[in-house]
């Protein structure tokens, strides 16, 4: 019984490896669960024992990588005493960053941000992932609508439209990124793009020029 289970989960990779490969290669939309059975060389039914159709194989892939409202979550949890938009800065900083370090992230994110068109087939996939984003939105606006926070937004902007920036800030700067590396470098210039939001959000955000004063010479 044990191999019979060791059997399976290396199947069930090989599924999603190759599903992986193919939405790359050939957008979503375009790979049917027949293609990627062939490229897994498995059955369709295999595919089927594993899956229950295209929208669940595609959350299954998403679910193998860490989406930016999971480690918000995660992380204002964990950092109560924080400044909360210091751990928001640092969460948007990581998120692009970590594009350069992960292969996997940054092939699912491609796939996701560039190779997916949302047809009626992956209606459930779409919802999903529209959750997702509000989610992030949500939680964003609670870090802006703490009573630390809110009084140092910038004059007529709201929580919701702060942490809408954010996110159109964020996933921007994944797309840009994902479509063209050579638009700017995620290890050298992601932060002071991500602090030039705040900057504009927040009436007392340093400045650069104050923050490279306030670090200690090496």
């Amino acid at each position: 019984m044990r191999r019979t289970k060791e059997d399976a989960e290396k199947t069930r990779i090989a599924i999603l490896e190759a599903a992986e490969t193919l939405f790359l290669e050939k957008g979503v939309a375009h790979t049917s669960l027949e293609h990627i059975a062939r490229q897994a060389g498995v059955t369709r039914g295999a595919v089927y024992w594993h899956f229950a159709n295209k929208a669940d194989l595609f959350n299954a892939m998403l679910n193998q990588v860490r989406l930016p409202p999971e480690q918000l979550a995660e992380r204002m949890h964990g950092c109560a005493e924080h400044d909360p938009l210091q751990t928001l800065r640092e969460l948007c900083i990581d998120a692009i960053t970590n594009l350069v370090h992960n292969a996997q992230k940054r092939r699912i994110f491609t796939i996701l941000l560039r190779r997916c068109e949302f047809t009626e087939e992956l209606r459930e996939a779409e919802e999903r992932h529209e959750a997702f984003i509000n989610l992030f939105i949500e939680l964003c606006e609670q870090q802006f609508d703490s009573p630390q926070v809110r009084p140092r937004l910038q004059s007529g902007l709201s929580p919701r439209l702060a942490a809408r920036a954010v996110h159109a800030l964020l996933v921007g700067l994944f797309h840009d990124w994902l479509r063209d590396p050579n638009l700017f470098d995620p290890l050298s210039d992601t932060e002071p793009m991500v602090d030039a939001c705040f900057r504009g959000l927040i009436r007392d955000w340093p400045s650069a020029a104050l923050e490279n004063q306030a670090k200690p010479t090496p």
